[in-house]
């Protein structure tokens, strides 16, 4: 027996410390959907991210391959290049090589001796002395010049090739990394469609558990609804039966006033008129009144309703645009604003609620409707749509109540 008062303490102990430190024994299944959402955004994110980073890998990677193409085309140009170059030149040298061996082997050789004594004046010995300095001498350009050009070629290969190594290494480089980025972003996808299915799976989950809390809440507000036209009927058969049966005490006690008052209730001592702006408590002892049960059964129609950033109409709502839209067809007119919708009726402690009162929270930043059993209709937040919730989960940011 004492064992089992041990492991009871330490159980206790434990749902208690989980209370204080403020951490739930179990997400609900509306923070495992948020949750998740939350997961799937920032998957999501990141998703984004990599896909343009591989954007831009793929972009490099094809301007590398871009440029080694156009490398290698110059490449093979010059090359062609050098190829014509070097039978230009060696031409120009076997040119250069047979004239050579022609002078030195020919009996006329044009030599300065034969110039001279072949010419019959000395115009003819310069005219000849030119002739034959400037076939030598063309000789000669033509041996340089196309070796230059060999040279300059040759040059612009060997700076080619050296590029095109260069480029080779970028496209390999910029092939890695589009395989990295690619890879990393094919596990993100993959998770991010993990994430996504889950979610979905949850938001299946919790549209089947609203249309159960729908159906639950539907089934209590038309069973209290049946009370209360049974517990009207009563009190009018019980005022009828009460006239029928003291028609003459009626009249004959008119002059005594104090039994008239002892039995009626006196509505000039408790006139509204003297209600401030700014909501009072009620004391326990004053009575409330019946409010506007009809708001919570018209406030379920909308269930499902995305929400709207002000909006106020069943295209969209936030949440004190679905208080003004559904007490509007109560013919009850009530500002679009939270903080204002505070200050209309009369405040109800949390322990006396009816369904369609108006619970507050947040500071006054979010209202709903309460449709009884702890619950409430309200719309949430962005992303979210008109929904039961329950009383309890808001805790500590429950701000209180008014009956309108």
């Amino acid at each position: 027996m004492r064992a089992w008062r041990v492991i009871f303490a330490l159980v206790a102990a434990a749902v208690l410390g989980a209370v204080l430190v403020g951490e739930p024994l179990a997400a609900s299944p509306k923070q495992q959907l948020l949750d998740k959402q939350a997961q799937a955004q920032h998957v999501l994110s990141e998703v984004n991210a990599l896909d343009s980073r591989f954007g831009a890998t793929v972009e490099a990677y094809n301007g590398a391959r871009y440029e080694l193409a156009q490398t290698q085309q110059q490449l093979a140009s010059d090359r062609a290049s050098l190829r014509i170059a070097e039978r230009q030149r060696n031409l120009a040298l076997q040119h250069v090589s047979e004239r050579v061996v022609a002078l030195y082997e020919s009996d006329p050789s044009p030599s300065t001796l034969s110039i001279f004594l072949g010419s019959h004046s000395l115009g003819e010995v310069i005219d000849a002395l030119d002739t034959a300095h400037a076939v030598a001498l063309a000789d000669h350009r033509l041996a340089v010049k196309t070796t230059q050009v060999r040279n300059r070629y040759a040059s612009a290969v060997r700076s080619l090739k050296a590029t095109e190594q260069r480029r080779e290494g970028a496209v390999l480089q910029r092939a890695s990394e589009r395989a990295r980025i690619g890879s990393l972003l094919a596990r993100r996808r993959q998770l991010l469609g993990s994430v996504e299915s889950e979610v979905s799976a949850l938001r299946v989950k919790e549209e089947q558990r609203q249309a159960l809390l729908a159906a639950q809440a539907r089934a209590r507000l038309a069973h209290e609804q049946d009370l209360l036209r049974q517990q009207q009927l009563e009190q009018a058969r019980e005022a009828a039966a009460k006239a029928a049966a003291t028609p003459t005490t009626t009249t004959t006690s008119t002059p005594t006033a104090p039994a008239a008052t002892a039995t009626t209730p006196a509505p000039p001592t408790t006139t509204t008129t003297t209600t401030s702006a700014v909501p009072v408590d009620p004391p326990s002892s004053t009575p409330l009144p019946s409010g506007h049960p009809a708001a919570a059964t018209i406030a379920m129609h909308y269930l499902g309703v995305p929400y709207l950033w002000g909006g106020s109409t069943p295209a969209g709502f936030d949440c004190s645009g679905l208080v003004m839209y559904v007490f509007n067809q109560l013919g009850i007119e009530l500002p679009h604003f939270a903080a204002a919708q505070y200050g209309e009726g009369v405040p109800v402690p949390r322990d006396e609620l009816q369904p369609g009162d108006l619970v507050f929270f947040d500071s006054l930043n979010h209202v709903g409707i309460y449709i009884g059993g702890g619950q409430l209709v309200h719309a949430p937040s962005t992303g979210d749509v008109v929904k039961i919730s329950n009383l309890s989960d808001w805790g500590a940011a429950y701000v209180g109540a008014r009956r309108i």
